[in-house]
């Protein structure tokens, strides 16, 4: 198992994070994207993610863990975990997807 620094925010994490962030913002389009976490994370890895992001638009929406994990059939511990974040996080899966909406009425004007 790696050993993680002692302190929370060690410059070299940091620069480590903010490098990996700028090498995912690099990248245009959805496939480019899913090219680069496929070789970046092991099959587990993506499935977890995944798993996270597809109940988001649920929680947002109000459903009950429950049937969330009845649609999803993910763990209502991985649910509640994510719906803490979408809480007290620091905003990136409520950005990641109101930038996924249509723009509202005539905004492509």
């Amino acid at each position: 198992m790696k050993r993680r620094p002692a302190a929370p925010d060690d410059p070299s994490e940091s620069a480590s994070l903010q490098a990996l962030s700028e090498a995912l913002a690099s990248l245009a389009e959805a496939g480019q994207v899913r090219a680069f976490l496929e070789d970046l994370c092991t099959p587990a890895e993506l499935e977890a993610m995944a798993d996270r992001w597809r109940v988001v638009p649920l929680l947002l929406k109000g459903v009950p863990y429950r049937e969330i994990h009845d649609l999803t059939q993910v763990s209502v511990t991985t649910i509640g975990r994510v719906a803490r974040t979408l809480e007290r996080g620091t905003g990136g899966y409520a950005t990641a997807f109101q930038q996924q909406q249509p723009r509202a009425n005539g905004a492509s004007h």
